[in-house]
């Protein structure tokens, strides 16, 4: 049964607690007093506590906090009972104002030292990032319990502290171990040990999450669902994937959410084809109900894979069970789609979203950007403040990723000065990354490295990359030994650098600084005929005027060896190869791992007039779209 206690506010009663004997007026509203004139015995605080909660268990918190209004309005007094539960409510409102006058009230009554009550304390506090207090009120227990120090090792795992949070495990393993030997029962169990691992999550080192794995296997709690999936995740954040599908491999039992982790956990790692093999082997080898937490993940992978037909394929799926109003799966269609390169198809399922959140708004604009088309992400960013949304730090930097891809130097440096005074996000390192490619890719490298120069934080290797990839457009050889420099101490296994670098020494015509970084393939199965239709289509775009760009190739060597290296550039033979092993009219689909140079955007530009075909590429920075002879990015990437 549901009272009304005002237009936007009701409050539901257990019907266990349904009678007919008691007379009161409570909070002034003439249908709460007539229910509970029929229904609750106003005297019997025991009958208030179960009320109170079971509205708290249910999760209608607000209305727990209300009934325990209504009975103090009564001048009942409340026992040991009644704190837990209210408290509870508290923290799931993360109400601190409600919260302090509970503790206040418990305080009154003699029950802030109870043991239960005060775990409530810490727990309320430490979700109203009050640490302080949660830890006074913990060091202020006498004799404390496993609830009592799970709780103020949880608050440390929930406001980010998780070296104090490990630190003061260790300190409960000490007291465990002296209170056993005084004949004590203080005891760690499977709850406290999942706050532990979470803490090894939050910290991300591969040595401490061992150590704390190892007393899992000891105390036997390897065996516990609920610690291996939280040891799988631990793993997984140390980027130790391997150990993460060792302990999912070796779990007894697994549930929905084992698999869903282990997914993810490939998915979020680019390991695409991992993780639809492993959701082969939950819905064929162990039959298990997959959700949207599944389907999401899936279709994280499809965007990391750019495998769009198996993207298309979960969206179906998507439908058949009615998940597509689900604001996280409607935010993963959107960006699968942006990523395999369909941003129409992108657009399609956000404007059939129903609710969108931040993220929502974020995915969509940050598709638009990433194929180049600035002024439509724009719009979307204009519609979303216009709708109320809050943007975040992660739209901004979609905002000016999206300017910088557009070549849109006015709009972006009114969004990065506005951001912070506007909508309280400061400038952090991607936002500087952005603004920095942008003045590099519009000729104002000096300007880019002044930028950097006054960043407030320290610049990290995308910021200096972009540094050097304008350095290499503008053959800036001074600057971009500076970024390169930079760059091997921040990422020296990234070759992609040093190809960079090279180009900058080969237009400067110094070769005995430069290395050779490409050379032939010859293990494909089908190369000969990709060589060979490739030499083909190079001469049809010869008929029509296609010049070779020299300068694209590093090496130095005769004319005709460099005319040769080019016609040979990874996305030259790719093209080939898609168009030979596809149907007529297919869209081809490439995805690359840098830049794409001069001479091949010129080629494939050609090519798609030439066969007729639309082709998609993907490379380090963008995508590029590829039709009758021109392409979405007009020629400015």
């Amino acid at each position: 049964m549901k009272i009304p206690i005002s237009s936007s506010f009701s409050i539901k009663i257990p019907k266990k607690f349904y009678s007919h004997q008691y007379s009161v007026s409570i909070n002034s509203n003439p249908n709460l007093t007539t229910w509970f004139n029929k229904y609750v015995d106003k005297t019997n605080v025991s009958s208030w506590n179960s009320v109170i909660a079971d509205l708290a268990r249910s999760g209608d918190s607000l209305e727990a906090l209300r009934a325990f209004s209504s009975m103090r309005r009564l001048y009942l007094r409340p026992n040991r009972s009644t704190f837990p539960c209210t408290i509870k409510s508290c923290s799931a409102l993360f109400d601190l104002r409600s919260g302090k006058q509970a503790h206040q009230q418990a305080f009154v009554f003699g029950f802030e030292s109870d043991l239960f009550v005060s775990s409530a304390l810490i727990d309320m506090y430490s979700k109203c990032c009050e640490l302080t207090d949660a830890r006074l009120l913990f060091d202020g227990i006498c004799q404390r319990n496993v609830v009592s120090w799970t709780s103020m090792i949880t608050g440390y795992v929930q406001n980010d502290e998780a070296r104090q949070a490990l630190s003061l495990f260790k300190e409960f393993l000490t007291e465990e171990e002296g209170e056993n030997m005084d004949g004590g029962n203080v005891s760690v169990d499977s709850v406290v040990m999942i706050s532990a691992l979470s803490a090894c999550s939050r910290l991300s080192e591969k040595e401490v999450t061992e150590v704390v794995h190892g007393f899992v296997v000891k105390r036997g709690f390897d065996g516990d669902l609920g610690v291996g999936n939280t040891l799988m995740d631990a793993y997984a954040k140390c980027s130790e994937l391997n150990l993460s599908r060792k302990v999912f491999d070796g779990m007894v039992q697994k549930d929905v959410v084992s698999w869903n982790s282990m997914i993810a956990v490939y998915a979020q790692n680019g390991f695409s084809k991992e993780a639809l093999e492993v959701f082969h082997q939950m819905v064929k080898d162990w039959d298990v109900s997959y959700n949207a937490v599944t389907l999401s993940a899936l279709l994280l992978a499809c965007a990391h894979s750019g495998t769009l037909q198996v993207g298309k394929c979960i969206h179906d799926q998507v439908l058949k069970m009615g998940l597509e109003e689900n604001v996280i799966v409607g935010t993963s269609i959107i960006d699968m789609y942006c990523k395999c390169g369909r941003v129409d198809m992108a657009r399609k399922a956000f404007d059939c979203m129903k609710e969108k959140n931040v993220k929502s708004w974020t995915t969509m604009v940050a598709g638009y950007g990433m194929h180049g088309l600035a002024r439509e992400a724009l719009e979307v960013f204009y519609m979303m403040v216009k709708a109320g949304a809050k943007p975040n730090y992660i739209t901004f930097v979609s905002v000016l990723a999206a300017c910088s891809h557009a070549g849109l130097l006015d709009e972006a440096w009114c969004w990065f000065n506005s951001m912070e005074n506007e909508f309280g996000v400061e400038p952090g390192v991607e936002h500087y990354g952005c603004m920095v490619d942008l003045l590099g890719r519009a000729g104002y490298l000096n300007k880019a490295y002044d930028l950097i120069n006054k960043m407030k934080v320290r610049p990290d290797f995308v910021i200096w990359g972009s540094l050097l990839g304008a350095c290499r457009i503008y053959k800036n050889v001074e600057l971009g030994e500076i970024s390169a420099s930079k760059l091997f101490e921040l990422d020296p296994n990234n070759c992609g650098y040093y190809v960079l670098l090279s180009h900058i020494y080969a237009d400067a015509r110094r070769w005995e600084d430069v290395e050779r970084v490409r050379v032939r393939d010859r293990e494909h199965p089908q190369h000969e005929q990709t060589y060979e239709y490739l030499e083909k289509l190079t001469a049809k775009l010869q008929e029509i005027g296609y010049m070779p760009n020299m300068t694209s190739v590093i090496h130095d060597v005769d004319e005709e060896e460099k005319e040769m290296t080019l016609r040979i550039h990874s996305e030259k033979l790719a093209v080939a190869f898609g168009i030979l092993n596809s149907v007529p009219g297919a869209t081809i689909q490439i995805i690359k791992n840098l830049r794409v140079c001069g001479d091949c955007h010129t080629v494939i530009k050609l090519i798609s007039k030439v066969v007729n075909r639309e082709i998609v590429v993907r490379d380090l920075k963008r995508f590029h779209h590829f039709k009758d002879g021109m392409c979405s990015c007009r020629d400015y990437w």
